[in-house]
C-alpha cells in the first residue's frame, strides 16, 4: 500500500520547542509558522514590519488561540539588524529547535545595494542568513531534531555563482535570484557537512517550494511586458497555493526521516507542485570546492566566523 501524501497533520508534537521564521509574515513563512504554532511550538516571527507581524499574531491566534508567538525585528539585508536580532536571542537564553531561513525578495528590476554595500538579492536571501545561522549556531539545541532550513529554488538549476563579481554590478534580476538561491543550497549542503565533521548531530536540511503564488515577485518587471505576462501565466498555470507551497519546508523543519544535507520540495512535474519529496540538486550545486569557497567568502563579507 502506498505512504500517503505528507501534510501538516504529520507534523510531530512540537510542544516545548522553539522555532525561529524568518519571513514570516506573509506567504510561505506564514503558513510555515502557522503550521508550527498549531503543533505547540513557541515560535519567534521575525520581521521586517512589526505592523504586519501584529497582525500575523492576529491571525494565528484566530486558528489556533494558545499559540504561543513572539516577534522579533529582522532584516535579513541589514548586517546591524541580524546581529542585534542574534543578540537577544542569546540574551533570552533559550535553546533554539528550528531555524527557517525564509526571508526573501526576487526580481528587482534594478540594481539596488544593502546598507552593507551588497546587491540587495544577494544579501537578503543569502548573507544575512548565513549570517544569522552563524551567529545562532551556539543556541542550537544538540540533537537531530534540531534543524536549520535553508530555503532555496528550482532557480537554483539555472543559477551561477559569479566569484568574480558576486554583487553583480554587471546586474540582471534574473541572474541575481539564481545566484541567491543556489548560494542558500550550497550553504544548506555546506553547512551539513561542516556539522557531520564537528561530530554534531544537528541537521541542515534545504527546501524549497516549488511554483508558489505568494509576493515575493511583487516587485515585478524581470524583463519586458511580454516576459512579465508569460511569468504570470506560470504562476497561474502551474502555481500552488503557499499552504502547499510551505509543506517541503515543514517536512525538513519537522519529519524525523528528513536526511541531514538532503534537499525537499514538491514532487510533480518539474518540482512544481506536489508533495514533499526529495528534490534534484543540479551537479554544479554539488562542487564542495565552490561549497567551500562561498564559505570563506561568506564569513570574510560577513565577519561571521
Amino acid at each position: 500500500m502506498a505512504k500517503p501524501a505528507w501534510t501538516t497533520a504529520d507534523i510531530p508534537s512540537q510542544h516545548g520547542r522553539l522555532a525561529v521564521v524568518t519571513g514570516a509574515t506573509s506567504g510561505i513563512g506564514y503558513e510555515a509558522a502557522l503550521a508550527l504554532a498549531g503543533a505547540g511550538a513557541t515560535v519567534v516571527l521575525a520581521a521586517r514590519d512589526a505592523h504586519k507581524a501584529e497582525r500575523v499574531v492576529a491571525a494565528i491566534r484566530r486558528r489556533h488561540p494558545t499559540a504561543v508567538l513572539e516577534i522579533e525585528p529582522l532584516d535579513t539585508a541589514s548586517l546591524p539588524s541580524v546581529r542585534a536580532f542574534a543578540d537577544r536571542l542569546h540574551g533570552a537564553g533559550r535553546p533554539i529547535d528550528i531555524l527557517l531561513l525564509n526571508a526573501g525578495i526576487a526580481w528587482l528590476p534594478r540594481r539596488h545595494e544593502s546598507e552593507d554595500g551588497f546587491e540587495l538579492q544577494f544579501a537578503t536571501n543569502y548573507l544575512g542568513h548565513f549570517a544569522l545561522a552563524g551567529l545562532l549556531m551556539p543556541k542550537m539545541r544538540p540533537g537531530p531534531a534540531s534543524r536549520i532550513v535553508p530555503v532555496a529554488s528550482i532557480a537554483h538549476q539555472r543559477g551561477s555563482l559569479h566569484f568574480d563579481d558576486l554583487q553583480l554590478h554587471a546586474y540582471d534580476a534574473r541572474t541575481a535570484y539564481r545566484q541567491s538561491k543556489l548560494a542558500m543550497l550550497m550553504f544548506g549542503l555546506e553547512l551539513d557537512r561542516r556539522l557531520r565533521a564537528s561530530g554534531s548531530e544537528i541537521r541542515a536540511v534545504a527546501a524549497h517550494p516549488g511554483i508558489t503564488r505568494t509576493a515575493i515577485t511583487r516587485f515585478g518587471g524581470v524583463a519586458g511586458p511580454l516576459q512579465r505576462l508569460t511569468g504570470q501565466l506560470v504562476m497561474v498555470l502551474f502555481g500552488q497555493s503557499a499552504v502547499r507551497g510551505a509543506l517541503p519546508l515543514l517536512y525538513a523543519a519537522t519529519a524525523p526521516e528528513a536526511l541531514g544535507g538532503g534537499y525537499y520540495g514538491p514532487n510533480g512535474r518539474g518540482e512544481m507542485r506536489g508533495v514533499p519529496a526529495p528534490s534534484l540538486i543540479a551537479a554544479h550545486a554539488r562542487v564542495e570546492a565552490d561549497a567551500s569557497r562561498l564559505w570563506d567568502v561568506s564569513a570574510e563579507l560577513t565577519q561571521v566566523r
